[in-house]
């Protein structure tokens, strides 16, 4: 029986709102951040009080700060959840710089900037019960890159290395960081993403001309997560597995495909790892 608080940025659905389920059957309070005030009303309907829905836009640097003041002044959190991000397809060579920066400050800048500002509030819980965790979401597009995805990637690597900063500096006071690197999940993320190609490739005929054959592979990638890839509940029951172990593994990836890539990344000549990767 627990009632420590935990924050879950986008928990309006796929992964986000599975972790949500997870706490609350496990007596956890949650923050639970969302976009729009029709999740945060669907979020209270389904939840109740156990969960207070928090309005943010990592694009939004007021609304994140507000999010960390109203966690801080509520009390000490046990748990933050980096998990909102998002997944804008194009190939390098004609995507909108605007679009990579989005891609950066969506799935990197911003995970620093909700952690930063939930930190006093994470330091408070581990200075009276000695833990608190921070779990980033990352995937196993962090290992390795292909094409159409690159700017995804590039986010992914980057969170890599900002959480290994950030355990390392972190340790000390007890305060313990995870990454989780997830295969392919049947989210809307990968629909939403695929939505914004579409609409890149409609600006410039020269991409489909071009990249056809690497757009038809990323197309074709998507497809079979949404119909193959592990329902959201499963990374979920691992990001609990990482709030509730005395000692979580520092980074864990998940699902049969993301094992192997792991793997072959691990062990393959880095000559191999290319010619896998181009042209699919």
């Amino acid at each position: 029986m627990t009632d420590r608080a935990v924050v879950v940025t986008g928990a309006s659905t796929g992964i986000g709102r599975a972790t949500v389920e997870l706490l609350v059957a496990a007596r956890f309070h949650v923050f639970a951040t969302v976009r729009t005030e029709v999740d945060r009303d669907g979020l209270v309907a389904e939840f109740g009080p156990q969960v207070t829905p928090l309005m943010m836009d990592l694009l939004d640097e007021d609304s994140v700060r507000a999010a960390g003041a109203a966690v801080c002044a509520a009390g000490p959190l046990f748990g933050l959840i980096n998990n909102a991000g998002a997944a804008l397809p194009g190939p390098l060579e004609y995507l909108p710089i605007d679009v990579f920066r989005r891609q950066l400050e969506i799935n990197l800048t911003g995970q620093l900037l909700v952690t930063q500002v939930m930190l006093p509030a994470l330091r408070r819980s581990a200075e009276e019960t000695g833990d608190a965790r921070i779990v980033m979401i990352g995937s196993v597009g962090g290992r390795i890159s292909g094409p159409i995805l690159g700017a995804y990637q590039a986010a992914k690597h980057g969170l890599v290395g900002l959480t290994g900063a950030l355990r390392a500096e972190l340790a000390p006071f007890g305060i313990k960081v995870v990454l989780i690197e997830p295969g392919a999940i049947a989210t809307p993320i990968w629909n939403r993403g695929a939505a914004a190609g579409e609409e890149t490739r409609a600006d410039n005929p020269e991409i489909a001309a071009r990249y056809g054959r690497q757009l038809a592979g990323s197309a074709a990638m998507v497809a079979r997560g949404n119909r193959s890839g592990l329902p959201p509940r499963v990374p979920a029951a691992v990001i609990m597995d990482a709030l509730q172990s005395r000692n979580p593994a520092p980074r864990r990836v998940v699902g049969r495909d993301a094992k192997i890539i792991a793997a072959m990344v691990r062990v393959l000549p880095f000559r191999a790892v290319y010619r896998m990767t181009q042209g699919t």
